[in-house]
């Protein structure tokens, strides 16, 4: 089978199922295993990604609004990703991974319909991964499993990472008392995180603050953090790994009200590689809870953790 992954998360899941060498493609943002990243990349980002966090908003807001102006059908065409058509026809993919969950995480379903529709000779399978909390990861793992002709492997590896999972709650929950945690998706403007984080929150052994599980991460006000007063705050923006997370930081500690929040006081703020963990709808998803738990309870933890996927910010 000749395997296509427009998601970084099912390249990940494909990696899991030992399926890696019939991969012929990816996304730009498909870059683990570190193997992977010989392959062909196919889609590409039509927005400026080089500018600040809050002109990465607006680009992406703008994108927005138009694909839902019915009344000129043409801005309707307008993506935040493109697909390389020729490439995806030279690489004849039996099987694309792609996602609905999200239009401006990653290529969408509905980019990949555009561009298959633009194939002459053959039509290959696409099949949408659509995760919102951790019961439709494990899912998707077990549909990517069925996909790949590894429903049994697929089935292995779910029951393991929920085990890891249990045993990870088990041991933060007798730690007695739940501290209040902050994680933000985006730091200019806030954002909190929802969908499947505050399960991972809770794993972890802390009380979250902000989002719902299974719904998209909420904007946040200044006053709506000071009024929170978190007793942690953890750094992830959508798509950032930690060099530039860091470059936000200042955005942060400019503004009036950081220094005065307990988490800040108290040298309880953390920035994580959201790219990487937090973010990923996939199998590290497991170590993204580790690593919440780590940087809330620290070495009583006892968990080894990637130390290269998270700083003490202040």
């Amino acid at each position: 089978m000749r395997i296509l992954s427009l998601l970084a998360s099912a390249t990940e899941i494909v990696a899991m199922l030992g399926c890696l060498d019939q991969m012929v493609g990816r996304s730009h943002e498909c870059d683990y295993p570190p193997q992977i990243r010989v392959l062909p990349i196919v889609s590409t980002v039509q927005i400026d990604t080089t500018v600040s966090s809050a002109e990465i908003d607006a680009q992406v807001k703008q994108l927005a609004r138009k694909q839902h102006e019915p009344e000129d059908p043409a801005l309707k065409a307008l993506s935040i990703y493109a697909i390389d058509v020729a490439t995806l026809h030279e690489l004849r993919p039996d099987v694309i991974f792609t996602q609905t969950q999200c239009e401006v995480c990653a290529v969408s379903e509905r980019d990949v319909q555009k561009a298959v529709a633009q194939l002459i000779g053959y039509k290959p399978v696409i099949v949408s991964l659509s995760p919102y909390r951790l019961q439709d990861v494990w899912e998707d793992i077990l549909r990517v499993g069925l996909v790949l002709g590894r429903r049994d492997q697929a089935q292995v590896l779910v029951e393991k990472l929920q085990q890891r999972l249990t045993n990870l709650a088990s041991q933060t929950t007798s730690f007695g008392s739940k501290p209040g945690v902050a994680v933000l998706e985006w730091l200019d403007p806030l954002m909190g995180a929802g969908n499947w984080t505050p399960e991972l929150v809770a794993y972890a052994g802390g009380k979250n603050l902000f989002g719902e599980v299974g719904q998209h991460s909420p904007w946040l006000t200044w006053q709506e953090l000071q009024a929170a007063d978190p007793d942690a705050i953890v750094l992830a923006p959508c798509g950032y790994g930690l060099e530039r997370t860091m470059e936000d930081v200042a955005l942060l500690q400019k503004h009036s009200a950081w220094a005065e929040l307990k988490a800040v006081r108290d040298r309880r703020v953390f920035a994580l590689d959201g790219n990487a963990y937090l973010n990923r709808s996939g199998p590290r998803l497991v170590e993204s809870a580790e690593l919440l738990a780590h940087v809330i309870w620290g070495k009583q933890l006892g968990i080894p953790v990637d130390n290269n996927g998270w700083i003490h910010v202040q």
